[in-house]
């Protein structure tokens, strides 16, 4: 039987284009690095979510495991797992953020 956390969780990725698991919400962001990874996704302008996961150690620990990466935020787009903004910000250097994002939205 599959666990009730992931299955949360696999929802909550295939019914998001990007999706940020963090600190805080959009309004109150509680950490550095989930406000970092909120001004990337905005500067391009496509909906994105970012699901607190502060108060729930259990999903936190679920997405560790599931992702093998240790820290927060975790970002999905298109339902594939990218990591932070470590990540992003190189892809982006090379000019790939775009295209995965239009891909991501039907946009191309």
């Amino acid at each position: 039987m599959a666990d009730p956390i992931e299955e949360e969780i696999q929802q909550e990725i295939k019914a998001n284009k990007i999706l940020i698991y963090g600190k805080g919400t959009k309004a109150m962001p509680m950490c550095g690095f989930t406000r970092e990874t909120m001004h990337f996704f905005e500067k391009y302008g496509y909906p994105y979510e970012l699901i607190d996961v502060l108060s729930q150690p259990a999903k936190r620990e679920a997405l560790t495991k599931l992702t093998n990466w240790p820290t927060l935020p975790k970002v999905f787009i298109d339902g594939q797992f990218y990591g932070d903004t470590d990540i992003l910000d190189p892809m982006e250097a090379k000019g790939e953020v775009v295209p995965l994002l239009k891909k991501a939205f039907g946009a191309e």
